[in-house]
């Protein structure tokens, strides 16, 4: 297993300084966002560290080079947008980048691609499969054709007002994994799995990673804290930040002994990168730095260095 960074936390840095950061925390990898040009539409998002849209061969060389010389690997290539959003011009956008995206993993010899399946939610879930039906298809073709897995995170996207009623990710449950796996079943297709998301959701996160052994490709290290005051004030029903909140690991409610313990019960191998949402922590630049080591020697905790 090699532990490793999702590059989203740090906006202001470049490539170069976040390979540099990793090698110095002695971090195996880093999980790239590489959005679009324009401006993000929440927090976290509308990061960029590779450029795909103006990806030349002499920026693939440098990308690599760097890759060998500091020993930290990429471990996908980082999206997260609504491919099933209603509005058909913002579905076409997250569409054709997210091909883009793939077209890259492959040239950089990657092979990973992290992104959400995407929801319309204004319809149910019956509508919403057939809406992956229509378009999903061709995007793992797309992916199967370039030696590129997509790994789905199973983050809901249901946290503010303006993602209700439905959220914008539809891949949130083992059981709506297998429906989705059932009805494309590519072993380019699979997981990118947060242990967190099922905190909140008051879900046993320990035994997917049994029962999905061959679809996780990819794992997030976040944390999350349920407050149990706010909770009975608010109820399920509310918007989940009402009663919980991202945490650093080891700050949150994951059980990470249980959790690393299961991962390696399956051999997994992969990259588990560490993901810094944590609103306490990034007030400053130094504070986002800090996070990011305290979270790191906490994982070295259940996650040794590969070398």
């Amino acid at each position: 297993m090699k532990l490793g960074l999702v590059s989203a936390i740090l906006p202001d840095y470049s490539l170069d300084q976040i390979f540099d950061l990793c090698q110095q925390e002695n971090l195996e990898t880093v999980e790239v966002m590489c959005w679009p040009e324009g401006k993000a539409e929440r927090r976290y998002a509308g990061v960029s560290h590779i450029d795909v849209d103006h990806l030349t061969n002499e920026m693939l060389l440098k990308i690599l080079t760097k890759q060998q010389r500091s020993g930290v690997s990429i471990s996908a290539l980082g999206y997260y947008p609504n491919p099933l959003d209603p509005d058909l011009a913002v579905r076409e956008r997250a569409i054709e980048h997210l091909k883009k995206l793939i077209v890259a993993a492959q040239s950089l010899n990657i092979g990973m691609v992290t992104t959400f399946i995407g929801r319309d939610q204004w319809k149910s879930y019956q509508e919403n499969l057939i809406l992956f039906e229509k378009i999903w298809p061709e995007l793992i073709a797309w992916a199967e054709k370039h030696d590129v897995k997509i790994a789905i995170e199973n983050c809901p996207m249901l946290f503010s007002q303006d993602e209700w009623p439905g959220g914008k990710n539809l891949a949130t449950t083992p059981a709506i994994w297998q429906d989705l796996f059932d009805r494309i079943p590519s072993p380019n297709f699979g997981l990118n799995f947060d242990p967190s998301h099922f905190i909140w959701q008051q879900m046993d996160y320990i035994k997917p990673v049994y029962d999905f052994a061959d679809k996780l490709f990819h794992i997030h290290f976040k944390d999350i804290r349920v407050n149990p005051y706010q909770l009975n004030q608010v109820g399920t029903m509310a918007t989940p930040l009402a009663y919980s909140a991202p945490k650093l690991p080891g700050l949150g409610d994951v059980d990470w002994g249980r959790f690393v313990a299961a991962l390696t019960d399956i051999n997994y191998e992969g990259a588990a990168t560490i993901e810094i949402e944590d609103k306490a922590y990034e007030a400053t630049l130094q504070d986002r730095l800090r996070a990011i080591r305290q979270s790191t020697l906490y994982m070295r905790g259940f996650v040794g260095p590969t070398s």
